[in-house]
């Protein structure tokens, strides 16, 4: 196995980023550091060498992952100049990038960018106002929901009918069942999801659909259920 040194004062280098898309400000971010990102996670990276002249470099991408008790621990390693990967676990990963420039042992500085993964959240409401008004008017996650990788939730009457069902948390129910508003009253939710970090969520509880209800006091309203 060849034996790699960085050399110092090389003009070569590279400018390794992280690239993700970020659907809150629907924009596609590029940094050295992902500090709060939410599973599932799709990041591309991409090592971005500068001035090589005549060298051809190859690449390691060191994927590590930090372990409590171990440091961090190493998953696998790749060797594209641009690589992708899906974090859908939580958790800190270090990512590792050594470049080498040719077989006689001249090797870039390695560079390190950090990914984070938060524990996983999850919450719904009790209530909702599917009024019309802009607020309120959807049945769905609480805000600051995270690290969701697998979803699905129904809605139920008080019979244990269907009326809805669906499996983004970003979705919601809007209070109508075949196109038509169904009464105000107590509904049910079922959750079944699991975050990245494990963690399974079996969620049930009451629902009260409360159309004629806003903030500035009461409206007419009300459907067929």
């Amino acid at each position: 196995m060849a034996c790699f040194m960085p050399l110092a004062g090389l003009s070569q280098k590279v400018n390794p980023l992280a690239y993700y898309y970020d659907s809150k400000e629907m924009t596609t971010v590029e940094t050295t550091s992902i500090e709060d990102g939410e599973a599932p996670l799709d990041v591309t990276f991409r090592a971005n060498p500068e001035d090589m002249g005549d060298y051809t470099p190859s690449y390691e991408w060191h994927f590590r992952r930090q372990n409590q008790n171990q440091g961090y621990v190493e998953l696998f390693v790749r060797y594209e100049e641009e690589t992708q990967y899906t974090f859908a676990e939580s958790g800190t990963y270090n990512i590792v990038l050594k470049t080498i420039l040719d077989n006689n042992g001249a090797e870039l500085d390695s560079v390190t960018l950090t990914v984070t993964i938060p524990e996983s959240r999850l919450e719904f409401p009790n209530a909702f106002s599917p009024n019309g008004d802009g607020i309120n008017d959807i049945y769905q996650a609480k805000e600051g929901y995270r690290s969701i990788v697998k979803f699905h939730a129904y809605i139920l009457n008080r019979w244990g009918q269907k009326l809805y069902e669906w499996t983004d948390p970003a979705s919601g129910w809007d209070g109508t069942y075949k196109g038509k508003d169904v009464k105000d009253g107590t509904y049910f939710v079922l959750v079944k999801a699991t975050g990245a970090d494990g963690r399974e969520y079996n969620i049930r509880k009451d629902v009260n659909l409360l159309r004629k209800y806003t903030q500035g006091g009461t409206t007419t309203g009300g459907g067929n259920e």
